[in-house]
C-alpha cells in the first residue's frame, strides 16, 4: 500500500487502520463489561446507552454498539420497554436504574484506563509472544493463523506481521509455504543460546561500553540493588535488570547481524517468566549479584574486566536455567489459546 510523501497515509490505508482500531476496542470494552457483570460488581438494572458509555470509554458509538450486542446474544443485557439495555443477566424482573454512568456503576475503579489505547499491532505481538513463550516450554505447537485473527478479532495481515516481528524474536518459525511453529524448548537449545551469547555479548559490551551514558548506567545500578533489597522482585523488575545488561548495555553494536543473533538467544526468559508466573520465583540472587558487578565495573572504566565478567555470568547462568528447566518438564501444561495446537 502505497504512501504519498507529501500527504501522509492514504484514505484506504486510514480506513483499514480505523476498521483495525475499531476490532480492537470493540473487543476490550466487551472484556471489561463482561468481567463486571459477571463478577457481580455492576449494578444489575443499570440501563446502558451508547452515547455515555462511549464517553466513559473514550471511543466513537460503533465499538460501544458491537460490544452491546455481543453482551445481548450472551444473555447478560436485555432490551426494556425503553432506550438502550437493562444490566440483567439473571433474567429478573426488574426497575431499569437510571444513573449517570460511572466507573463506579460498573464496579470498576476510578483510576482504571478501560482501553488499551497501545496500537494494535504492539498489543497483538505482546498477547501472542505471552501465548508462545508458555507453550513452547511444553512441547511443539502449531499455530493456527485465521484462528488467531478470530481469537482477537483482526485480519490475518495483523497476526502475520506480529508473528514475523516474533520470528525474529526466535519464538515462532516458518518456512515458505508452511505452518508457523513454535517449540519444544529443550536443554540443547538452551545451552546453544547460552553459548551463542557467551561468544557474541563480551565483544559486543567491550565495543558499546565506551559510549554508555554514566547516568544511564548509575539507573541500572540502582534497580539491581532496589531488587536485591526487595522481599519479592516483580517480573517486570526481573525483566527490565535483563533488558538492561543483555541488550541496553550492548546497543551501540555495529554489527547488525551479531546483534540480530543476540536479539535471538532469548530462551533462558522464557523460562524465568514460566517460573515466576506459576511458583512465584523471583530474581535469582546470583544473577543479581553477577549483574552488579558487571555495572560497577563499566561505571569504574574496567571494560575489559566487565567483558570478562559477563562471559562468566553467561556460563553460570546457563547451568542456573538448565536446572530450571527441569523443574519445567514436571509441571502441569497450562491453559493456552485455542489457536495453538499441540504436534508432540
Amino acid at each position: 500500500m502505497r504512501e504519498s510523501p507529501v500527504n501522509g497515509p492514504s484514505t484506504s490505508e486510514n480506513a483499514m487502520k480505523a476498521v483495525l482500531a475499531s476490532a480492537s476496542r470493540y473487543a476490550m470494552i466487551h472484556k471489561v463489561m463482561r468481567d463486571a457483570i459477571v463478577n457481580g460488581t455492576a449494578r444489575h438494572g443499570l440501563v446502558l446507552l451508547e452515547a455515555p458509555l462511549a464517553e466513559l470509554f473514550g471511543t466513537s458509538r460503533v465499538p460501544v454498539r458491537k460490544a452491546l450486542d455481543l453482551l445481548h446474544d450472551e444473555g447478560l443485557i436485555c432490551r426494556f420497554n425503553g432506550r438502550g439495555y437493562l444490566i440483567n443477566p439473571q433474567g429478573l424482573a426488574m426497575e431499569p436504574l437510571r444513573l449517570p454512568l460511572s466507573h463506579a456503576h460498573l464496579g470498576l475503579n476510578g483510576e482504571d484506563e478501560l482501553v488499551d489505547t497501545r496500537p494494535l499491532g504492539e498489543r497483538i505481538v505482546e498477547e501472542i509472544g505471552a501465548a508462545l513463550s508458555t507453550c513452547i516450554a511444553f512441547g511443539h505447537y502449531r499455530l493456527d493463523e485465521q484462528a488467531a485473527a478470530d481469537h482477537y478479532g483482526v485480519s490475518r495481515a495483523v497476526v502475520r506481521e506480529a508473528l514475523m516481528r516474533l520470528r525474529d524474536r526466535g519464538l515462532v518459525e516458518k518456512e515458505p509455504y508452511s505452518q508457523w511453529l513454535a517449540g519444544p524448548l529443550t536443554a540443547r537449545e538452551v545451552t546453544e543460546d547460552y553459548e551463542l551469547r557467551a561468544c557474541l555479548e563480551p565483544e559486543a559490551l567491550r565495543q558499546s561500553a565506551p559510549n554508555l551514558d554514566r547516568e544511564l548506567l548509575e539507573a541500572m545500578l540502582q534497580r539491581v540493588l532496589d531488587a536485591q533489597d526487595s522481599a519479592q522482585c516483580s517480573l517486570e523488575a526481573i525483566e527490565q535488570i535483563e533488558e538492561d545488561l543483555h541488550q541496553r548495555c550492548l546497543a551501540g553494536l555495529q554489527n547488525r547481524k551479531i546483534a540480530a543473533l543476540i536479539r535471538q538467544g532469548q530462551s533462558p526468559m522464557i523460562i524465568s517468566r514460566i517460573f515466576y508466573r506459576l511458583l512465584g520465583i523471583g530474581a535469582d540472587p546470583a544473577m543479581l549479584a553477577e549483574h552488579r558487578l558487571i555495572l560497577e565495573l563499566l561505571l569504574h572504566g574496567a571494560f575489559d574486566a566487565a567483558a570478562l565478567n559477563l562471559r562468566e555470568h553467561l556460563q553460570r547462568a546457563s547451568q542456573r536455567m538448565l536446572q530450571r528447566l527441569k523443574v519445567l518438564s514436571v509441571l502441569p501444561e497450562q491453559p493456552l489459546p485455542a489457536y495453538l495446537h499441540k504436534i508432540s
